[in-house]
């Protein structure tokens, strides 16, 4: 976001950007189409061009001016000999199945290649040839045109001064949020106890282009904390973008709120909020293409009355982007990803940057931007990194897809059912982690996906449900060996015939482990990255699973609270361990009544289990039918979990259960009456199962701590977040009890919160 002389005067474009805004038109068409993955589609290229002459140049670096805009990028292939330029694009199935847009985008991008080689060569005439290079059968179908360099100047000149129109209109809106962000005071009087040290880390951080781990306490203003300073770093860094990103949905609604608050009555900075498809979508029994949905006939046609709409406002959050597409008949959700490239805010998922296909990560690569992240509640990202880098593949599907195949593809389905790998019929518990990957099965699996990407790519049809999902799962699960190492295990899960399969089968499931060798690139590409959570500790579990330096700042920020605010008690003669569970019901229901009948108010109770919270509830109404309760449904929608809190109010009393690491053990806020205390009925340590402790196995060997990081770790960040709802504000008092007797252990008290002050329970 800096706003030096040289940026001011020098707009850099690549061309594929370039011709992306002057030359897509007509329909959005998201259906899947089979397309090669990144390493087969480089191997296409280089198969193509190890096809050319001697004297071929490959990947030639081209850039042109016109007037302040520079427009650079790398043609596939020239051979001077026979002065002809070449764009290379591989795909699957028959070439005369790619959309005629599709095609003009393609030799848009041809010309502008062609124009600047003319330019730099001094080129009269050239001949532009289009060649699509197919992986299946790398087969080649060209189309060849000659040009006159004069023509492709005045072409290129004709798409420039279109970008330029635009880019001159983002380069005063640049101006002026930089001078707006210049002229930010902070919104309160003075910063909260806590959050003025964390704002300067964060803006160091920025600066010296650190990642940085912030463990700061609920109640301080993490969110304000992090954004403001983040934002007054960005004219000094400079950066092009900042993404704030959100493990889930409220955290978007609190960093938006804290955006208005920064920018106060005149808002500069464009906000946009990315939301999911299935929150987005005007017509979700339609299909994302022309002919079914008519948000997507037209789209690109209709964009850019939309896109110009939509920036000159600086709110861009769902409802607002929704407006201006119903405006424009566009589609809401893929207005709002074109206009991340014209936003200076993105409120987002994780998921945004963090998946292997990240729209945020593939834009800011693709146009080599500056961006610096906030990363909320940033405990959850090990987990969610984990699963976005995990795929499993059922036995039980794959005898679905093949009664569901048509003849094309049952041979090759056969040879994955062949080459699946036999489950031990004695593995405890039907689980066996293998050694290596069943390389047979991938290979089989490898050549189903090329049999059906042929098949899709010939006929354009559409696969039977069944059918389609095992592909998809395919893709992914070959995806992930092909970056398989000691990050990640590989495992099968027997299972019993049912009514899909008269015989027993198996799950097969490349498991991530360590997110770091995926998410550590992520972070080496941001410009600045703070990762902020209430329970960040220890600092190198964090730093080593999500791929941060060994040296990367970590902070640790005192609490606001004082240990009067919160008396934390410890029952240290119950065990809730699985085989003590029986005997723990009566005590801990004679804990919960006496607590709440000696200080009535508002509770939540937290379990380890459905199971174990139903067997507790139960005792409690048998022996204490009178005292009010409320208990967390499994599978509960929106409006079912709005009325679990709802009965938290302040004039109302009584105790709500609910389950250590759901949806109610953190992101909520019930401040004062509200809720005024706790039981944490587990020490929410994993459950200890095969999978965990193959794990557990793994993280010995990788960082020597396998029972830390598999499960006390992530079991007492879920404690601390959990009861971390009690006390939000400074006038907020209450009670904890934290029920199991390995609290009274060392080495897990060093893992609680340090301004807690523990006590022991006698009563338990």
């Amino acid at each position: 976001m800096a706003a030096t002389e040289h940026e001011v005067t020098a707009i850099i474009v690549p061309v594929r950007e370039l011709v992306e805004f002057t030359a897509k038109r007509g329909d959005l068409d998201r259906r899947f189409t089979p397309a090669p993955t990144g390493q087969r589609g480089i191997a296409g290229h280089a198969t193509v061009t190890g096809r050319r002459p001697d004297g071929y140049e490959r990947e030639v670096a081209l850039e042109g001016r016109h007037e302040e805009l520079r427009v650079r990028g790398r043609a596939d292939g020239y051979d001077a000999a026979g002065n002809e330029l070449e764009e290379i694009k591989t795909h699957r199935g028959d070439s005369a199945r790619i959309p005629d847009n599709h095609r003009a985008l393609h030799w848009a991008q041809l010309k502008v290649y062609g124009a600047l080689l003319c330019r730099a060569r001094g080129l009269a005439s050239i001949t532009l040839t289009l060649v699509y290079f197919r992986i299946d059968d790398e087969t080649e179908t060209s189309t060849s045109e000659g040009h006159e360099a004069a023509v492709l100047f005045e072409y290129f000149e004709q798409q420039a001064a279109s970008y330029l129109a635009w880019a001159r209109q983002q380069q005063a809106h640049r101006l002026a949020r930089n001078q707006a962000i210049e002229g930010l005071t902070f919104p309160h009087v003075e910063f909260n106890a806590g959050q003025r040290a964390l704002a300067a880390a964060v803006y160091r951080a920025t600066l010296n282009r650190q990642p940085l781990l912030a463990q700061a306490p609920t109640g301080i203003g993490k969110t304000l904390g992090t954004l403001f300073p983040a934002l007054k770093a960005c004219t000094r860094a400079p950066i092009d973008k900042l993404f704030f990103l959100t493990a889930k949905s409220p955290g978007r609604q609190v960093a938006l709120d804290a955006l208005a608050l920064i920018q106060g009555d005149q808002p500069a900075l464009r906000v946009l909020e990315l939301v999911s498809r299935d929150k987005s979508c005007v017509h979700p029994d339609k299909e994302c293409h022309g002919a079914s949905c008519p948000l997507a006939q037209g789209f690109y046609d209709r964009l850019p009355a939309a896109r110009a709409a939509a920036v000159s406002s600086a709110k861009l959050d769902q409802r607002s982007v929704q407006t201006v597409a119903a405006e424009h008949v566009v589609c809401p959700y893929y207005l709002s990803q074109e206009l991340v490239r014209w936003a200076d805010v993105v409120v987002g998922d994780y998921n945004y940057y963090f998946y292997a296909h990240a729209l945020l990560h593939g834009l800011t690569v693709l146009n080599d931007w500056k961006i610096s992240l906030l990363v909320d509640e940033a405990h959850n990202l090990v987990d969610r990194a984990r699963d976005m880098y995990s795929a499993t593949l059922d036995q039980r599907a794959l005898q679905r897809a093949r009664r569901a195949a048509p003849d094309e593809l049952r041979a090759s389905l056969n040879r994955v059912q062949r080459r699946w790998p036999a489950a031990d019929p004695d593995a405890p518990d039907g689980y066996q982690a293998l050694d290596t990957l069943p390389s047979a099965l991938i290979d089989a699996l490898s050549d189903f996906i090329a049999a059906a990407s042929r098949l899709l790519g010939e006929t354009g049809e559409r696969l039977p449900f069944d059918l389609q999902q095992f592909f998809f799962d395919a893709i992914g699960l070959v995806r992930l060996a092909e970056s398989f190492g000691p990050h990640s295990m590989v495992d099968l899960s027997r299972h019993s015939p049912d009514a899909f399969s008269t015989k027993p089968g198996s799950t097969l499931c490349i498991r991530n482990v360590v997110p770091a060798p995926f998410l550590g690139p992520r972070f080496a590409a941001a410009h600045g990255a703070a990762l902020f959570s209430a329970t960040l500790n220890p600092p190198d579990y964090y730093r080593q699973l999500l791929g941060l330096a060994d040296d990367a700042p970590w902070l640790d920020i005192a609490s606001p609270f004082s240990a009067d605010q919160l008396s934390v008690q410890i029952a240290s003669r119950i065990s809730t361990r699985f085989d003590a569970r029986e005997a723990s019901l009566a005590p801990i229901v004679a804990l919960i009544a006496a607590q709440y009948r000696r200080q009535p108010g508002n509770y939540l109770a937290f379990f380890s289990s459905f199971d174990y919270l139903d067997r507790v509830l139960a005792r409690l109404i048998e022996t204490h039918p009178d005292l009010p309760v409320w208990a967390q449904q499994r599978r509960m929608d929106e409006p079912a979990r709005l009325a679990f809190l709802e009965r938290f109010s302040a004039t109302d009393q009584g105790i709500g259960f609910a389950v250590l690491g759901g949806v109610f053990s953190e992101g909520i806020d019930l401040p004062g009456a509200r809720l005024i205390g706790a039981f944490v009925v587990t020490l929410g340590i994993p459950q200890i199962n095969p999978v965990n402790e193959a794990m557990r196995a793994r993280l010995e060997t990788l960082f020597g701590a396998g029972y830390e990081y598999a499960y006390l770790y992530p079991g007492l960040r879920k404690v601390v977040q959990a009861a971390g709802r009690v006390i939000r504000h400074h006038s907020d008092r209450g009670t904890v009890v934290l029920v199991d007797r390995r609290y009274a252990r060392a080495d897990v008290q060093a893992l609680l919160p340090a301004w807690w002050q523990l006590t022991a329970l006698q009563r338990g």
